[in-house]
Order: structure tokens, then sequence, then C-alpha cells
């Protein structure tokens, strides 16, 4: 019988504990919650356009349980925030609020915020805020901060170019589902504009594109994407974002002025063409960060001239067959994602692909010690190229001057004239060192030329360009790639 007693004492006594453990809840005003964070930041968001989720965690350590009377948004359905609250939707039927949630002491909730915020009726970003009010037991109210900048846009789905039309101003423009520009149609989008595209977006030209950027006002093609991959990484340095440009057979006289396209699957993409007529023009323009080439043309007639094309998957200039110019490019193969990317410069022939490639006033390198690829595929095309003034990274090329009978002078198929090839023993002012920033751990970077570089007045004048990529003049020893050094 004794025996029986004590049993059932400690069994009173293990209940009790246990309530006063982790059932009891406190209504006294210094039992507070904790947050791991005190405010929720969206960044700057499109208005209409639904944003990815953002969470948080509440955390109970006060030494008791605590009682949520009420948690809700301190406006209401007013401001577009939607919130599910540990599995609890505040919706309207609800009252947009979540009533008598417990956190039992040592315990935690998660909370999840999503935001598609009405148009503002403003053309720049406007601060767009809400409080999560936690209304306790006691009466002390707690509040997490909901914030974001909010962007009215305009929003294209499926653009369709038939006849000559024009895209401008400053109000950003997403893309759903891409453009396309009909055979015989221009489409022409002026200085200051961005595009941003939806995921497999990109521009199909049948026809012609003409990008009129400024110096002081680029046109910005890039991914829709606003927030980040992780803290440190926004999408927008994430390449494979949308599907860049492709100009098809029957596409001639384009210009890309003063663009800056990033972020992209390919950047440009040029199908066959007739070689006698301008398939594009790419000058003062930037194509940076591509999960395939960079730019890549197949039998094209091109011109690309104080331009960037950096951190590519694929080559970041790719050319098999055409007549090509380079002059004053910064090519340059630093992409972080992959050990297997290509190189700086690839080109090649082949059957029917005759190449003429000629590049003046370059700087090609990056981190391998070889990032020029050239390919005769075919012994029978033309295999003419010529690198004039330029800094290359790869092994230095021995060549005899002298002529051999029945075959063509040696500068008319294989030359270099004024050219160094990078060692990469050469830490001080060669690779990483030609540049501002080369920053593998938060993807920033700055191709302009740091004070160290070898190209800083390596350029000949006799190919020099008036002006820089970005419209900054020139002195009478041009350096060799788009950058003046300043």
């Amino acid at each position: 019988m004794k025996a029986f007693c004590r049993s059932i004492f400690l069994t009173v006594v293990l209940v009790l504990a246990a309530c006063s453990d982790g059932d009891s809840f406190s209504d006294s005003p210094s039992r507070l919650l904790s947050f791991s964070v005190d405010s929720v930041k969206m960044d700057t968001v499109f208005s209409r356009v639904p944003t990815p989720t953002k969470s948080f965690w509440v955390y109970n350590r006060s030494g008791s349980g605590i009682r949520c009377s009420k948690i809700s948004l301190a406006n209401g359905n007013q401001t577009g925030y939607r919130v599910n609250v540990d599995g609890i939707y505040l919706s309207a039927s609800a009252g947009f609020q979540a009533q008598n949630v417990e956190i039992r002491d040592k315990d935690s909730i998660r909370v999840f915020v999503e935001l598609t915020a009405p148009e503002n009726g403003i053309s720049s970003p406007q601060e767009h805020e809400d409080d999560l009010v936690f209304t306790l037991e006691s009466g002390v109210e707690q509040r997490v901060c909901l914030h974001a900048y909010t962007w009215d846009a305009e929003m294209i789905d499926n653009m369709v170019v038939s006849s000559d039309c024009e895209l401008s101003g400053e109000t950003p423009t997403i893309i759903y589902g891409g453009i396309t520009i009909d055979e015989g149609a221009t489409l022409t989008i002026s200085g200051g504009k961005t595009l941003y595209f939806h995921h497999g977006s990109g521009i199909d030209v049948h026809g012609r594109l003409v990008i009129e950027g400024t110096a002081e006002k680029n046109v910005v093609l890039r991914g829709d994407r606003t927030d980040n991959m992780f803290d440190y990484l926004p999408y927008d340095l994430v390449s494979g974002q949308w599907s860049g440009i492709v100009f098809h057979e029957n596409s001639y006289d384009n210009i890309i002025s003063y663009a800056d396209i990033h972020s992209t699957y390919n950047g440009i993409v040029c199908d066959s063409a007739d070689v006698s007529k301008t398939k594009l023009r790419l000058e003062n323009s930037t194509i940076h960060n591509c999960q395939g080439a960079g730019l890549q043309a197949r039998s094209c007639k091109l011109h690309v001239v104080n331009s960037q094309i950096t951190n590519t998957l694929g080559s970041c200039l790719d050319v098999s067959g055409g007549d090509v110019v380079i002059q004053h490019a910064t090519l340059a193969q630093f992409y972080p994602f992959d050990s297997e990317r290509g190189a700086a410069l690839a080109f090649s022939n082949g059957k029917e692909l005759p190449l003429k490639l000629r590049c003046y006033n370059s700087l090609i390198t990056g981190y391998a010690e070889d990032v020029v690829m050239g390919t005769q595929a075919d012994d029978d095309a033309d295999f003419d190229y010529m690198f004039v003034s330029s800094i290359i990274r790869m092994p230095e090329v021995f060549l005899p001057e002298e002529k051999t009978e029945g075959r063509k002078d040696v500068a008319d198929t294989l030359h270099f004239q004024k050219v160094v090839f990078e060692d990469p023993a050469d830490t001080l002012s060669l690779g990483e060192k030609h540049f501002v920033k080369v920053d593998i751990n938060t993807q920033h970077y700055d191709f302009q030329l740091s004070n160290a570089s070898a190209a800083i007045d390596f350029g000949s004048p006799e190919y020099a360009l008036p002006a820089d990529r970005k419209g900054r003049k020139r002195d009478d020893k041009p350096d060799a790639g788009c950058f003046e050094r300043q």
C-alpha cells in the first residue's frame, strides 16, 4: 500500500513538473518573444509581380510559455503583403490575422512572407512598408517590419514586332515569353531603357535590331529576378537568367551600341549569313557572365569595337568562318562557376567556311595559360588571321619571316605584329592584375585597367578609336582593350 501511494505521489509530481515546464503560459509583460530578424527586406520589387518567399523565426526564450492573442498585419490587406504564421495563412476570411497562437518555452515558430505590391503611380522606386504585429496575452505588442521598394513596370508578353517600333523611356519593362522581330521590321531600343527578361525569354531577330544607348545612358538587358540566391549573391550576378539574343539567317545591319547584356545563357548568337553584308556591329558594349557563349557567330561579317566580353562558360567570342574585325576589345575569361570554361577567343574555318579575322589594340586574357584557340578544320578553306598591337595570353608563336614558293605572304595567313604573349608566371601586370577588380568570392568585377596593367599605352595610334567604352577620350598613346586608363 505504501509503495502504491509513493507511485501515485511520484506520478503527480511528474505531471505537475511537466505542466510547469512546458504547458504553463505567462501573461507577465516581462515575458517577450525574440526574432531572428527585426525586419524582412524585399529590396526592390516590381509592382503586380509576386515576390519569392522570405521567412524568419520567432523564438520563445522567456522561461515560460507565451500565448499571442493575435498576430496581424498593421495595415490589413492594404499593402499586398501575404503572411503564413506556423501554417496559419492570414487570409481575408480570418480577418488577416491569426488568433491564440501558442509558443511554448524554448520552442519556436516560422513565419513566411510574400508581397505582390499594388502600382504606386510613380516612375521611381517607392518605399513600401507594413508591420507584422504580435499582440501578446499580456497586451504587449511586438513588431517585425516588412520593407520593400516597389517599382511600377511595364509588362510585355510574347511581343511580336511586325513593323518598325521603338522601346524607350526609363520605366522598367518586364518581358515574358520573349520578343520576336519579323523580317522587314526594325526594333529600336533607346538609351536609358532597361529590359528585364523572365526566365526562358530572349530576343529572336529575323528583321533588324538597333540598340541606341549612350555613354551616359546605356541600354541594359538582364534577368527579371531582383532578389538574392544567397545573402551575398544577387540573382543578377548569376548566369543563365534569360535566353539572350539570336540573329537569324536573314537578319543584317544590326547595331548594338552602349549596351550592357549580362547574366544570360548565350549573350548573342549569329546564324550563318552572306558575309558580304554586315550581320552585326557591336560597339561600346558589354557582354558579361553567360552560361553559354558570349558572342557566337558562324559565317558572318562582324565588327566588335570598343567592347567587353567576359566570364562565359563557353568561349567569350567564338567565330566559325566569316569576316571578323575586333578593335579595342577586352576579352577576359574568368568565369567562376566551372573549371571547364571555354576560351577568351575561339576561331576556326571549315568546309565552305573561310575565315578572315583581324584583331587590333585588344586585350585577350583569362585564368588559363592559353585562352586563344585557333582551329584550322579545313586545309582548303581560307584561314587568315592577324593580331596587331594586342596582348594575348597564349604561348609565344614563332613564325618565319621569309616567303616560301607557292605560299601566300605570311602576313596574309598567320601574322602577329607588336604582340605580347602573356607569361603566366608574371603575376604583377598580366592576367587578373590587368584589372581594377576580379573578385570571385562576391562575383564583382571591374574590367577597367589597373595602374599595373601592361596594356596601358600599348595600343597602336594607327588603329586607335577616339573614345573608349565609356565615351572617354583616348590620348595619343592608346591603351589596349576597350577601356582607356584615366
